[in-house]
Parts: structure tokens; C-alpha cells; sequence
């Protein structure tokens, strides 16, 4: 049954790239960016950019969370598991938790991962639910979950800062860096390097979000919008679909992966973000400070965010999502910021392959496994 359909979605996949190649025949160039990280190792890993015709240009955009959590960020983490009291008994009175792919990510001068072998408890996590445990395991430490990525993981950590208010957790923290999609892309349609012609937006952000929040893309910008599974056959009938509406100077934003996002969205998921969060203005790395594109705990939760343990206070920017001290540059000769930009790609970076790569990275896009360096690297990716 396995090669059957293998073979099934191989026809159907031949049949899509000649509807493609038919609409787009003579075509300019046409610039399509994908803005999730997912669909960026999917296309890279079925080797869709050499399949499609030439004419068809494929960037990837700022969708990997790992990849644009600021460098800031990572040194304010780094100070918070530096800012704890030793003594005989607790050793150590903060516990750092977190995902894997944020270990190796480097700040100004360090990352988490080399803070760990100085002596500051950092834990690798798989959820809040596992945070919360070792909260509750562990009273004697302040116990700190780093809650980066977007609308997708949100909630999960809007869920465990309620579930830690209703268990009477108070060394549960949480140092937020979450972002939101539609603003980041308004940012990049008015980056006058750039010149999109329309969006595979993120599908995983979608299921939570729905198709509404694009809809200003289509209205104010002219460009079409397109919400596509990760699948191969997800991403070609996505950039068909795209290309359809390119071809008829349209713009409108459709939903390919219906069977999982809806235009409202998922209203349980929405309904934790708004009681838990509010918007405020975030650092991205590779693209500053963006208007409106971050979520902070709103005023009622305060007493849950990491920033409360630092003892000097006043290392503390006065901004919205306020991190210790200034933002940092990319480490010299690093192009991660521009290749989240979409105006770089990786083998345009003299570091790439040469100093940086996934045992050894320099860069934040070489580290997570949805970086688009990753994604170079892992699967031999050239430019034609």
C-alpha cells in the first residue's frame, strides 16, 4: 500500500508542476516567500526549489522562532541563571528550563549550553507541563521556562501560567519572547529590498490564528496569500494556487490546508492568548524592533515574569519587552539577519560551510533544525 501511494502522490505531483509550468510559461520572475520554518526544511528536503521552472523563485522568510529570538534575549537568559544565591543546602536557586534547539543559540559573547558547563542549572524541557512539574518538585528553585515561538506555542504557555496560578506555584516564571506572524510580514512588504509577489503563509501559526489576520496583505497590498500544509503535495498545490492568483493580478487569501485551518481560527486557543497576553513591540533578530509583533503577560499575571528575579533592575531597558542591556549585532561576517530578511540566502555567507555549520554553529539559523542554513547544509541546497 506504501508504494502504491508513493507512486499515487508522485503522479499527482507530476501533474501539478505541469499545471504550473503551463500557467507561468513566459512568465517575469516570480517571488514567492515561504514565512514558516517547517515549510522551509519540507521544501528543501524534497528538493521542490529544483523542480519548480525557473521563473518561479522561492525565499525563505523570518519563520523559524529559534532563528529570530534576539540576541538580547539569549543574554537575559543567560543573566537570569547567573543572577542566583549560593549556599550549602540549595546550591543554585535558579532553574533555567527550556527547549532543546534553544541550548546552542548564541548570544553576544555565550549561549546556554556552554553557561551549563560553567555550573548555571539549565534543564532541557519538552513542555510547560514539564516546567511546572519541576516547579512543583522542586520549591526551593525559581524555576524559569523560556517561552519563545508564535501563535503555535503560545497558548501552551498561557495554559501553564493559569495552571500554575490555580496549583499556588510561586516559583513558576516565565521569560516571554513570543511573536506574532502578520506584522512581521507588513514589516516585510515594506522592506524596499524586497519584492514579493505573495505568501505561503505559516500553516502550524494558521490552525491558530486562521486566514483573517492576512487579510490586510491581500486588501491594503495586493498580495495573495496561500495557507498550505507541509506536505510535498501541500506545498505544490499552495504555490499553484498562489500562481493562479499572481497570473490574474488577484489577491485574496485561501486556504489550502483546510482540512485542519479555519478562517476563525481555533477560538479555545485565541480565547487563553488575549486572558494571558497583550501585544507589545519585540526584537527580532536580523530585523529590530517591530511595532505590535510581540506578546507580554498582561498586568494581573506579572508576578510570573522572569524579569522580577534580576537584582539590579535597573540594567533594564524601558521598553514594552524590555531585555538587559542593548541589542547586539550578528557575530562579524554572519548574514543570519539578512537570510531571515529573505535578502540573503546561505551561500552567500562566507562563513557558511566554511566556520559555521550544525556541529560548530555561529549563527542562530544554522542552529535550529528549521534554520534555512540547516536546511542548506543538511540537504546539499545550491543556488542553479
Amino acid at each position: 500500500m506504501k508504494y502504491i501511494d508513493e507512486f499515487r502522490d508522485g503522479a499527482i505531483a507530476i501533474g501539478l508542476y505541469k499545471k504550473i509550468a503551463s500557467l507561468i510559461n513566459g512568465h517575469d520572475e516570480i517571488t514567492i516567500m515561504e514565512v514558516c520554518g517547517s515549510h522551509t526544511m519540507s521544501i528543501y528536503r524534497y528538493g521542490l526549489k529544483k523542480l519548480l521552472p525557473s521563473n518561479i523563485r522561492l525565499l525563505s522568510g523570518p519563520g523559524c522562532p529559534v532563528c529570530v529570538t534576539s540576541v538580547s534575549y539569549i543574554d537575559t537568559a543567560i543573566a537570569i541563571s547567573q543572577n542566583t544565591s549560593t549556599n550549602s543546602n540549595s546550591g543554585r536557586d535558579v532553574l533555567i528550563t527550556t527547549f532543546g534547539d534553544m541550548m546552542r543559540v548564541p548570544g553576544s559573547s555565550s549561549s546556554l549550553e556552554k553557561e551549563r558547563a560553567k555550573g548555571a542549572s539549565v534543564t532541557v524541557v519538552y513542555s510547560t507541563l514539564d516546567a511546572l512539574h519541576l516547579a512543583e518538585k522542586h520549591q526551593d528553585k525559581k524555576v524559569v521556562f523560556l517561552a519563545i515561538g508564535f501563535e503555535t506555542t503560545a497558548p501552551t504557555i498561557a495554559a501553564s501560567v493559569i495552571e500554575a496560578e490555580m496549583r499556588g506555584l510561586k516559583n513558576y516564571f516565565v521569560l516571554t519572547a513570543h511573536k506574532v506572524m502578520p506584522p512581521v510580514m507588513k514589516a516585510l512588504l515594506t522592506d524596499k529590498e524586497l519584492n514579493l509577489d505573495g505568501f505561503l503563509c505559516p500553516a502550524h501559526v494558521s490552525t491558530i490564528i486562521g486566514s483573517r489576520p492576512y487579510e490586510f496583505i491581500a486588501r491594503d497590498f495586493h498580495i495573495p496569500c496561500v495557507i498550505a500544509g507541509f506536505e510535498p503535495l501541500d506545498i505544490l498545490q499552495g504555490i499553484y494556487m498562489l500562481l493562479k492568483q499572481i497570473v490574474k493580478k488577484d489577491a485574496s487569501v485561501q486556504i489550502e490546508y483546510s482540512r485542519v485551518v479555519k478562517r476563525e481560527g481555533n477560538p479555545a486557543a485565541l480565547d487563553l492568548l488575549d486572558k494571558v497576553f497583550e501585544p507589545c513591540d519585540v526584537e527580532w533578530r536580523g530585523l529590530g524592533f517591530i511595532p505590535q509583533s510581540g506578546l507580554k503577560l498582561r498586568s494581573q499575571y506579572e508576578r510570573f515574569d522572569a524579569l522580577t528575579l534580576m537584582q539590579n533592575k535597573s540594567k533594564i531597558r524601558n521598553l514594552s519587552s524590555a531585555w538587559i542591556g542593548d541589542p547586539k549585532s550578528e557575530i562579524h561576517g554572519c548574514m543570519c539577519g539578512d537570510i531571515l530578511r529573505g535578502v540573503k540566502t546561505p551561500s552567500e555567507c562566507k562563513l557558511f560551510k566554511n566556520v559555521c555549520n550544525p556541529e560548530h554553529p555561529v549563527g542562530a539559523c544554522m542552529v535550529s533544525s528549521e534554520g534555512t542554513c540547516a536546511a542548506y547544509y543538511k540537504y546539499g541546497e545550491t543556488e542553479s
